[in-house]
């Protein structure tokens, strides 16, 4: 009498199972603060604040992005109950599914809807990037080539992986992975250089300024890009060692990963808390001009400097007061 013996690799098939469950998790915190950013674009604002002007949009974007990334999720989630309960016979056993997980077509879609929402994720970081940098060329030219050199790369991860290649052997993946590490970097770099000039104008106009609001937006964007881009490393170091069990670990929770971190700015944003456009533009008029909120302004010309001095520091101080007030 003969019997059947799988593969066994009890770690590669524990990570499976406990990257899903972190998956779970992650996943769970995604849900959470996807509504949170939905009810922060739908509700009136409060303290007088203008909502961003963008709110459609960003409720659009924030929806799609978060039914790609549950589509994701369903598959992977459908793929691991299918390896131990309803393929648990098939040759090779568990270990033979994970590591063939391209033969089956629900986890091409998982990895084609997590790309495409990796790459609605990233255009938001494009577009906020160039905001803030009000449009320069200089800072646009190398953060498209870094995006279209991202998406080419996906989209070969995509051409194999449709062909059932497996997923750990396609090596375009790095460069994948790669690139959008090196975007998201650079993305940090160039939004922390900005505001902390920004702010440095600020300072050198008026000396009694508050710098409270850049200083916790530029933690904001740095604590958001890191989170991020460490788990990124961890996932690329792991691929780039034929660590199976850890790259397992990291795909099942990046999309969800990358979606957290940025609907910390979405929901910014949504709350009139995140630099704009029209902060840039008026930086950018510094030392004739000032504005803030649009109906605060403070003249720096000739005798009048003298005679404004009262009035210019009640302004002041009630924007900070108003910068405070919108931060709780």
């Amino acid at each position: 009498m003969s019997s059947y013996t799988p593969q066994t690799d009890l770690s590669l098939e524990r990570s499976r199972l406990v990257g899903m469950m972190l998956g779970c998790v992650s996943y769970g915190v995604y849900l959470l603060l996807t509504v949170q950013a939905v009810t922060a674009l739908l509700q009136r604002p409060r303290h007088g604040q203008r909502i961003a002007n963008n709110h459609r949009t960003l409720l659009c974007y924030t929806l799609i992005t978060f039914a790609l990334g549950t589509i994701s999720f369903a598959c992977n989630t459908k793929y691991t109950e299918m390896i131990w309960i309803d393929l648990r016979d098939a040759p090779g056993g568990p270990v033979a599914l994970i590591h063939n997980v391209m033969h089956y077509r629900i986890n091409f879609m998982a990895i084609c809807c997590g790309y495409i929402a990796e790459w609605l994720m990233q255009a938001l970081l494009l577009y906020r990037c160039f905001v803030i940098w009000n449009w320069a060329r200089h800072v646009i030219i190398p953060m498209v080539a870094l995006y279209i050199a991202m998406i080419a790369a996906a989209i070969v991860v995509l051409v194999r992986a449709g062909t059932g290649a497996p997923f750990y052997n396609i090596d375009t993946t790095l460069a994948f992975l790669t690139f959008q590490v090196a975007h998201t970097i650079l993305y940090t770099i160039l939004v922390a250089k900005r505001l902390l000039s920004m702010r440095d104008r600020m300072k050198q106009a008026l000396t009694e300024y508050d710098s409270s609001t850049y200083d916790t937006i530029i933690l904001m964007v740095v604590e958001s890009a890191m989170a991020y881009s460490v788990f990124l490393i961890i996932f690329i170091v792991a691929f780039a060692v034929h660590s199976k069990s850890i790259s397992t670990l990291c795909f099942l929770s990046i999309v969800q990963v990358q979606g957290i971190a940025q609907l910390f700015i979405i929901i910014r944003v949504a709350r009139g808390r995140a630099v704009t456009h029209d902060w840039s533009t008026r930086v950018a008029a510094v030392p004739t001009t000032l504005g803030f909120a649009g109906n605060v302004s403070i003249a720096a010309e000739g005798t009048n400097v003298a005679r404004e001095a009262g009035s210019e520091q009640d302004s002041v101080e009630s924007y900070s007061v108003s910068a405070k007030l919108a931060e709780v």
